[in-house]
């Protein structure tokens, strides 16, 4: 309607540019709705600029920075008192009780307390009893579902973003194959090695124990624990671990290790096993020569190796993962332990899927015969008990250091009775009645 008004200078100011225009609308009686407005002082413009550029400048200024969150404390782990590092599988934990309730449940762990189920668990004694720190795990209120949920939700994302998965090894994890093959190989012959013998010692029937068999078994197993230490000694940084927790490795391990090393020379066609110089027992041999009512469970395991088809290397690193294992208890430097597995874990994984690529699951399954290594192992030291009430003369001194429950030694020793005092020296006793003649 007001084409011919236009905006000049300013608001509310309005310029007539036409007076015909004006006039015609004064003559058709149309004026103002509102009366004079008020006079408004506009600065001028080279001032307004000014302050536009000044509020501008200021607005620019950073403010100063408000100062970080505190840090979020924890509570102490509730497993064993240690600092916490956050809230894991549904309480607050420490990351070494994180890590070991989350190994426990991923291998299904069997494990047993030398006490009475009752051990402290605190950040000292943690390492002592496995059994004990799984279940006051269980009883703070970690959660199984949630260690699994975890591991299916890891798996999904590998699925949904696949990646091409290399099956060679480094030029690190090469030469650390190569060395506990050879360290494996050169302390334990392959069965084709083996100038194999028999004996038709108690072959047809079983018996208690053939005297004849326990002492040439416990010779050949206190010649193969020899060989164990061996092998554990040449394991890249294994003598660089405190003494003390190298004794405690192999004492938790040698069992294991010597249980797999005897199931790897099976025969199932014959159902023997050989030992390293070439001695061959049928299955009521090796019940008759001390192992007892163990006899059925060791050549069971044996008969699940088969299908694995595990060649020296993958037996050798096998091997030194359960040596160096960081559930261990009463370790000093459990940490330490399990950095040096670590390797290990993925020298087996990326040899076993190298040489099998079309079979990935052999991995796991190998890692599960661990599990039951240490469930042998258990009944192992079941029968050692019973074991050195039925031979005549003690246990062999390096077989009771290796194999046997120190503690049981202890009390056996504690309910003998003193041995009597010795007699005096020659020159310290007094002199006699002459000799008649």
């Amino acid at each position: 309607m007001y084409d011919c008004l236009e905006a000049l200078a300013g608001p509310r100011r309005l310029h007539d540019v036409t007076n015909r225009g004006a006039c015609a609308l004064r003559k058709a009686g149309y004026g103002p709705r509102c009366g004079a407005l008020p006079p408004f002082a506009w600065p001028p413009p080279a001032r307004r600029a000014v302050e536009t550029q000044s509020r501008s400048a200021e607005e620019m200024v950073p403010s100063s920075p408000s100062p970080p969150p505190p840090p979020r404390v924890y509570k102490p782990c509730f497993v064993c008192s240690d600092k916490s590092s956050g809230y894991h599988y549904g309480v607050s934990s420490c990351e070494g009780c994180k890590g070991f309730f989350r190994r426990s449940i991923q291998k299904n762990m069997v494990y047993t307390c030398h006490r009475d189920k009752n051990c402290q668990i605190n950040k000292v004694t943690r390492n002592r009893c496995q059994f004990c720190r799984l279940q006051k795990c269980f009883e703070v209120g970690m959660s199984k579902e949630a260690v699994r949920n975890d591991r299916n939700k890891k798996k999904k994302e590998v699925k949904e973003e696949p990646t091409a998965e290399s099956y060679e090894l480094s030029p690190e994890l090469e030469e650390l194959v190569q060395k506990v093959s050879r360290a494996h190989q050169e302390t334990f012959p392959s069965l084709c090695q083996l100038g194999k013998y028999t004996t038709n010692s108690s072959a047809d029937h079983r018996v208690q124990l053939d005297l004849g068999l326990w002492d040439k078994f416990s010779e050949l197993a206190t010649k193969c624990i020899i060989k164990i230490v061996e092998f554990a000694k040449r394991l890249p940084g294994f003598t660089a671990l405190t003494m003390a927790d190298q004794i405690t490795l192999l004492k938790a391990a040698c069992l294991d290790i010597l249980m797999l090393r005897i199931c790897t020379r099976y025969t199932p066609e014959q159902d023997t096993m050989t030992f390293s110089d070439g001695l061959t027992l049928n299955r009521t041999q090796m019940h008759n020569a001390g192992f007892g009512p163990l006899t059925d469970l060791v050549f069971a395991f044996a008969g699940q190796l088969l299908p694995l088809q595990m060649d020296d290397t993958e037996t050798g690193l096998l091997s030194a993962i359960c040596l160096i294992c960081g559930d261990r208890m009463d370790l000093e430097e459990p940490e330490k332990v399990e950095k040096l597995q670590e390797p290990l874990l993925e020298a087996l994984k990326v040899y076993a899927r190298r040489r099998r690529p079309r079979q990935p699951h052999m991995f796991p399954r190998m890692l599960m015969k661990i599990t039951d290594l240490r469930g042998i192992s258990t009944k192992g030291a079941e029968r050692a008990i019973t074991l050195k009430m039925e031979i005549p003369g003690p246990m062999p001194p390096l077989i009771r250091e290796m194999l046997e429950n120190p503690e049981m030694f202890q009390e056996e020793e504690a309910a003998q009775p003193p041995p009597p005092p010795e007699p005096p020296a020659a020159q310290d006793s007094p002199p006699g009645p002459p000799a008649s003649p």
